[in-house]
């Protein structure tokens, strides 16, 4: 059967997919994906899953694909990080037949992704990602699919969308905010660069970006022209988004730890961050409860915290304080699921005055990133949280230990590694060699050796066992018996004739 490709990909695979959950790391596993089907959703991505160690870890191929096979789950899109295009393709051909088409993200703008240069930090190497496209769509038996960021340039973007689609991709998802809006810089995805690449592809074009109702996604498909819209913060607050509906959080909260029940396992870290984002408003006003949610160490006692939540709310109910919950800024008391809207970022005033320039500079002035030159002058609250776990703990890049990478996969090597590798690497190669590695606590050769000792140490017992089995059998065998003298003698004699 021959491979479907972009609009029909789209309309028979893929069912003319409209609403779209994203790919979310840690967060689009497969309990919230059943669940954000249940109330609407026709497409789901798999979180972002890396290509390098999905090829080489077999463990992370069945916890993040192989053991979330489920005939519910469908259609389902696989999404890699990837800057190879031979990892790219050996890691797509392992999961191609658990999905229906393989996406490349394009669009992670992590520190994460700076570091191990995937991502939107790819979007300038358009040589390697045309490369990589190609390759995928020339040997996978599932499309290839793209999810980009866009550049400050609608012609650049344009360009962008254009070189991915000649190179093979099937479908894209535009992501209408550049690379540098990320974090307090988030402010508004620019839908007038999503619709100019779809006017300029002739494939399908997802939307990402300003979703928050079920309003907007019906203004984005207008304005954009656009085959379906992709959500993710939006989706983690409300799973009902695209239902239209915003239910009480506990709904969605007691649902998703019925389907979490259903279809084990379920990372708790996982749980435990949906939770939050349910019940993010909530755990402003009961702050007690926060702190419980986040120590708690079983799925049951996570299961007890948003049920003391749900019965603080409902005590609120009974005594009318929904009415008071208006002056909070939010548009629904804080028990109903809605979206947690960022602060914009501020605008500089452009009066020319000092006030104007004092404002310039704070707007301006960010946090040191942890991989600059200089320290950075604040923490952030994951740090803040470590300094006060550890108060010698040192954030310093500077003062921090330069690691040797593995000469294999590029991870820190082990200090006494006999081989010069990482753990991972060096278990395979002693294991071939049947060699050992002190460092890492292998001993295939010690075992090796001791085994053969075993071995032959039986076989010594067996030989002498059977050597005394035996001889205890010659010894017990019937002898004949000793004949008298004077019976020889007489048997000597010769006989006379008659």
């Amino acid at each position: 059967m021959a491979k479907l490709q972009g609009f029909e990909f789209w309309r028979k695979t893929l069912k003319e997919a409209r609403f779209v959950v994203a790919p979310m790391v840690d967060q689009s596993e497969l309990a919230w994906r059943l669940l954000s089907r249940r109330h609407g959703a026709q497409l789901c991505y798999t979180p972002m899953l890396h290509a390098q160690v999905f090829v080489r870890d077999t463990n992370y191929r069945r916890e993040n694909l192989y053991n979330e096979v489920c005939e519910e789950d469908r259609p389902l899109i696989t999404q890699f990080c990837a800057n190879d295009p031979e990892v790219f393709l050996q890691a797509a051909l392992l999961a191609q037949d658990y999905c229906d088409a393989i996406d490349l993200n394009l669009g992670c703008p992590q520190m994460i992704a700076k570091r191990g240069h995937y991502g939107v930090f790819l979007q300038d190497e358009w040589e390697l990602l045309e490369k990589m496209v190609r390759l995928a769509n020339e040997k996978l038996s599932v499309p290839i699919t793209c999810k980009i960021r866009v550049f400050k340039e609608v012609e650049k973007t344009v360009r962008y969308a254009q070189m991915l689609e000649k190179a093979g991709c099937q479908l894209l998802t535009v992501h209408g905010r550049t690379k540098d809006q990320k974090g307090a810089m988030t402010g508004i995805a620019s839908w007038e660069h999503i619709k100019a690449v779809r006017k300029a592809v002739n494939i399908p074009v997802f939307a990402n970006g300003n979703i928050q109702h079920l309003s907007d996604v019906e203004r984005c498909i207008q304005e954009t022209g656009v085959q379906g819209v992709m959500s993710a913060e939006g989706n983690l607050h409300n799973p009902a988004l695209f239902e239209g509906r915003s239910p009480p959080v506990w709904e969605m909260a007691e649902e998703y730890l019925e389907v979490v029940k259903q279809h084990p396992p379920c990372t708790l870290s996982y749980v435990r961050a949906h939770l939050f984002k349910l019940w993010h408003h909530t755990l402003q006003i009961h702050q007690d409860l926060r702190e419980d949610l986040a120590k708690v160490k079983t799925l049951e006692g996570l299961a007890d915290v948003s049920k003391q939540l749900r019965l603080r709310c409902q005590e609120e109910i009974a005594k009318g304080k929904d009415v008071e919950e208006k002056e909070s800024g939010l548009p629904f008391p804080h028990w109903i699921c809605q979206p947690y809207v960022r602060p914009a970022p501020k605008e500089p005033v452009a009066n020319g005055n000092s006030q104007g320039s004092e404002v310039k500079k704070t707007v301006c002035h960010k946090r040191a990133l942890e991989d600059s030159d200089g320290t950075a002058d604040t923490l952030s609250k994951n740090k803040l949280k470590k300094r006060s776990r550890n108060p010698n703990k040192n954030f310093c890049p500077e003062q921090k230990p330069k690691y040797i990478k593995c000469e294999q996969c590029g991870n820190p090597k082990g200090n006494k590694c006999v081989f010069n590798l990482c753990r991972g690497c060096c278990k395979k190669k002693a294991f071939r060699e049947v060699a050992d590695c002190p460092s890492h606590g292998l001993r295939f050769k010690t075992k090796a050796e001791k085994q053969k000792a075993e071995k032959d140490e039986r076989k010594e017992d067996e030989s002498k066992k059977g050597s005394a089995t035996e001889t205890e059998r010659n010894s017990s065998s019937p002898q004949p018996l000793p004949v008298p003298s004077t019976e020889l003698q007489e048997a000597s004699k010769p006989l006379l004739p008659l």
